[in-house]
């Protein structure tokens, strides 16, 4: 069974919960794994496939959208049957339909009502299909 974490961050904004994916991706890719940022539309992502370069001063994850991989541990984008083996991190409003078959799934969830709403269903939904999702709540002023 999948590992299924949620992140509950302090804060609303877009930006917070794109600027925590890419601590997470920095994290499983210094532990050995590949991530798939999956995200909602190909605006989200450009912005972490730009954030990913800046987000921490010092920081580098080798990473690339879905149309220029090139074997890079870490992409971005919205086809969630990409990188079957990865770690997935979550940024969209719905279950990714591949999440039984990964390792690990990080949901990660900001205080925007709608946000919130959806994260509730998935983690439901999950509750429905067997699986204990684990949830962490996240400082506003931890970087």
């Amino acid at each position: 069974m999948s590992r299924v974490d949620f992140y509950i961050l302090g804060g609303p904004g877009a930006a917070l919960r794109e600027r925590f994916a890419c601590r997470l991706a920095e994290k499983a890719y210094e532990n050995g794994y590949g991530v798939l940022l999956l995200t909602e539309d190909d605006e989200q992502s450009e912005r972490l496939d730009a954030l990913l370069w800046t987000f921490r001063q010092g920081s580098f994850v080798p990473h690339a959208t879905l149309a220029a991989r090139d074997g890079e541990p870490v992409v971005v984008g919205r086809d969630e049957h990409a990188a079957d083996d990865a770690v997935l991190v979550n940024l969209t409003e719905h279950t990714p339909a591949t999440w039984r078959e990964r390792r690990r799934v990080a949901e990660v969830v900001d205080q925007r009502e709608a946000v919130l709403r959806a994260s509730r269903q998935r983690y439901r939904l999950y509750k429905e299909a067997g699986c204990e999702p684990h949830t962490h709540r996240i400082e506003e002023g931890r970087r």
